[in-house]
């Protein structure tokens, strides 16, 4: 689910933190990838399409053609990939992987319904809904990567987290994901719209964290209390506190704990025994690999091991994988050849822990002044 409703309200809010773009204009940049995003992006795309890909035996293999095109794709753009794969979920997460159980449920009961009517358009609908991402998608798509010599993350909890401290860490320029949560775990660049642009046809969203905090005006610990208003994975919110609200309440009160002490309980009851301080502790606090502890590396596809894996294994033919991987060795040497300086070393990332800007005084006094604002647009 990531941050209910958070792109809506930047996009009012905090307008000019967002810029559009083309994957062509990253050139030269490393970018994070939450592969499990990916993953099911892929799976559902192409039960879309009405052409689920299986092997002989019935195996899904959809999931690895769309890795390896979109791949190629970005690394024909002059872009560095890594993939960070989830690990396991916090235990605070468990009351909303038990929704999502009861969802797919409801869900495969609607989908026989659909089937025994003939109801095309429902069978469509609720397949798409019981879509999973299961542990031999995510090894099956770590084997291809490995063969197409682009680097990947096991990231010991939260995927996203994990993706946001190698872009704090100055490892990467941004983090693509569709969740909006990478923001409130801190990454300084957001890149919605990366892993699937070209299929939807959309540009590509860029989200500075530095220009929301401005325009919001709040402070990082701030915003996160403000994310859990909104609706996050972790735990619940409290009833009847949308998103102009929530961003209203906390300018006011400047945490959640302030705004329990204010707010009419009886119009805005908040769960019983809300956990929103380990909620916290989760986005300020991740279960992380040491991103100093991670190298990263892109090498040489191997021709012969895709050809292998994904022809004589998967059932891709061959032409396809050999064009493929010829793509992937040009591109790669190309966009080695073309900028040394930037392939091969991130460029400044704004906001990035190894490239703090200082913000300037009359900035810091505007902000001052609009404090204690309790309107949804600024300037208004």
């Amino acid at each position: 689910m990531g941050i209910l409703g958070l792109s809506k309200l930047i996009a009012d809010v905090a307008p000019s933190a967002v810029k559009e773009n083309e994957m062509k204009n990253y050139f030269g940049r490393k970018v994070a990838v939450d592969a499990s995003m990916s993953l099911y992006q892929f799976l559902v795309a192409v039960r879309q399409e009405g052409n689920m890909l299986m092997t002989a035996d019935g195996e899904t293999t959809s999931h690895l053609m769309g890795f390896f095109y979109r791949t190629i794709r970005m690394v024909d753009n002059g872009i560095k990939p890594v993939y960070v794969f989830d690990g396991k979920p916090p235990v605070m997460k468990g009351g909303e992987l038990a929704k999502r159980a009861e969802r797919r449920e409801v869900a495969q009961k609607a989908l026989e319904k659909a089937e025994e009517a003939g109801n095309v358009e429902d069978i469509d609908k609720f397949s798409r809904r019981l879509v999973k991402v299961t542990k031999q998608h995510s090894e099956e798509a770590k084997t291809l990567l490995k063969l197409m010599g682009i680097p990947y993350v096991e990231a010991p909890c939260e995927a996203e987290a994990q993706c946001a401290a190698l872009a704090k860490a100055g490892k990467v320029y941004g983090v693509a994901t569709e969740d909006m949560d990478a923001l409130t775990f801190g990454t300084p660049v957001l890149l919605r719209h990366m892993t699937f642009s070209e299929a939807r046809k959309m540009p590509i969203k860029e989200f500075h964290l530095t220009k929301v905090l401005s325009e919001m005006d709040l402070t990082q610990e701030e915003f996160i209390d403000m994310c859990i208003l909104l609706g996050c994975d972790y735990c619940d919110s409290i009833k009847g506190v949308g998103p102009k609200r929530a961003i209203e309440l906390i300018r006011n009160h400047k945490s959640i704990c302030k705004v329990l002490a204010n707010i009419d309980k009886k119009k805005f009851p908040a769960p019983d025994d809300w956990p929103y301080e380990e909620a916290r502790r989760l986005f300020k606090e991740p279960e992380v690999q040491d991103p100093s502890q991670i190298e990263l590396k892109w090498t040489e596809p191997d021709e012969e091991g895709l050809v292998t894996y994904m022809c004589g294994e998967k059932g891709f033919s061959e032409d396809r994988i050999r064009n493929g991987a010829k793509k992937l060795a040009k591109a790669r040497n190309t966009s080695t050849q073309g900028r040394l300086d930037s392939f091969f070393k991130v460029l400044p990332t704004p906001g990035s822990e190894a490239n703090k800007r200082k913000v300037p005084e009359k900035a810091q006094a505007n902000k001052k002044a609009k404090r204690g604002g309790g309107s949804y647009k600024r300037g208004k």
